[in-house]
């Protein structure tokens, strides 16, 4: 599949540079159902899908059925909600599994975080937003860090600027523009939030690394690196965040940048 940005609810007519034929809306809906949990959520009801989706309810009836069948999903009956079953969770073993360069970073990520009093993680694009496949947190300072799994906001996050620099400008230019329109159908200032993304993305090209001075969280500053993982052709993304209370723009710019693009150069 092209690596392009994909509106699921969009009619296919929409879907720049997805070829229409090979395309299948069914499958991609299906997912989209799976992908509407969110860290530390087990239930959601066919309501949350909808309005998560944009799908209509008997769409929605049907995927739920269907992924129910396969084994992706699991009704509870008492609650009358979904959650997640076994068929999702072998999927990510699988992924994590041949994530070749989450084993060859797992151990620096570890020297790094303990030397530096932050927690250090390594993610992914899925969609528009950066999950999480690590985080390795410091043994010597109470830090910040989400689980594996978790989801960021590729628009706000250190890390999602940090994949957004090294995309293509017509890909980082749609990606923008769907970043956007999504911020301001939640309700945000999408204009504002886009400004301090290309901003990011301009710290880049002068330091190699994209920072989120809390625009993602009121007390939480990051910095992302990205890095190429050639062997499965994508990229990732390093992090370390800490508290903005604690750790002020300064430590990330001139102590942890340094460390963590020497990190991403030695994964390459």
């Amino acid at each position: 599949m092209p690596t392009s940005s994909i509106g699921i609810t969009d009619p296919p007519g929409s879907l720049d540079g997805v070829d229409e034929r090979r395309f299948v809306v069914a499958l991609a809906r299906g997912l989209e159902l799976l992908r509407a949990f969110r860290p530390g959520e087990t239930l959601l009801g066919n309501r949350d899908f909808v309005e998560r989706t944009g799908l209509p309810k008997a769409t929605v009836n049907r995927l739920a059925y269907t992924l129910t069948t396969l084994g992706y999903l699991r009704f509870d009956e008492p609650a009358g909600k979904y959650a997640l079953d076994t068929g999702v969770l072998s999927l990510g073993f699988a992924l994590l599994a041949g994530a070749d360069a989450l084993e060859l970073a797992r151990p620096h990520m570890r020297v790094l975080a303990r030397e530096i009093g932050a927690a250090v993680s390594l993610g992914c694009r899925d969609g528009l937003d950066m999950i999480y496949l690590e985080t390795i947190r410091s043994e010597t300072a109470l830090t910040l860090g989400l689980a594996p799994g978790s989801r960021l906001s590729m628009l706000t996050s250190s890390m999602g600027r940090a994949y957004l620099a090294v995309q293509e400008p017509d890909l980082q230019a749609a990606l923008l523009d769907e970043l956007e329109a999504t911020a301001q159908k939640n309700g945000e200032d999408g204009p504002r939030l886009v400004k301090a993304a290309r901003d990011a993305i301009s710290d880049y090209a002068r330091d190699g690394c994209c920072y989120s001075f809390r625009d993602w969280h009121a007390d939480v500053n990051a910095i992302g690196a990205p890095v190429r993982d050639l062997r499965n052709g994508r990229w990732l993304v390093l992090s370390s965040s800490g508290p903005a209370s604690s750790m002020d723009e300064i430590f990330f710019r001139d102590v942890i940048g340094p460390k963590l693009r020497a990190l991403a150069a030695r994964l390459v």
